[in-house]
């Protein structure tokens, strides 16, 4: 990750612009890929932008809903696993939700979720070193892994700061 946005953008942060950069980095993606960054895929990943906060597939129906007619599930999971390939979201296991990512990385870079119980926020950090051990260990054993995902939940600063 190249970013040098803060793990957790402070509650005045300017929303709209995080906002106007994600679907913006999603533009470039998609062009610099040639995929098609057609209206429905758009819609459900500034649905997504519009918190902080991971989504489930139901919540993304019911935010698009607020603006449109409401859109088939199977429509909304085709947009994601699209947004999910092309590094654009990713899937919160632990929520069975999805997070929208502005992040300059590939979709095979390991990264570590910081999920906050206060307010619901999830910050990500490059965890590369952690995915490395975990992997050497998975293989020592002799099992072939093929995905992991580290989520953390703890406490934003924000919220430690507000309690």
């Amino acid at each position: 990750m190249t970013s040098t946005k803060p793990t957790f953008p402070g509650p005045d942060h300017d929303h709209d612009r995080c906002t106007a950069d994600g679907l913006l980095h999603a533009e470039q993606v998609c062009k610099a890929r040639a995929q098609k960054f057609t209206p429905i895929r758009r819609q459900v990943l500034q649905a997504l932008l519009s918190s902080h906060r991971p989504l489930g597939a139901y919540e993304v129906i019911d935010e698009l809903a607020k603006s449109m007619p409401r859109p088939a599930p199977i429509t909304v999971y085709r947009a994601l696993d699209f947004l999910m390939e092309n590094g654009l979201v990713h899937r919160i296991e632990s929520r069975n939700a999805y997070l929208a990512c502005a992040h300059d990385h590939d979709a095979a870079a390991m990264v570590a979720f910081l999920i906050c119980d206060g307010c619901g926020s999830v910050g990500e950090i490059p965890a590369a070193p952690v995915a490395q051990g975990l992997n050497a260990a998975a293989r020592a054993s002799g099992f072939a892994p093929k995905l992991s995902v580290v989520e953390i939940t703890g406490t934003c600063a924000h919220c430690q700061k507000a309690a």
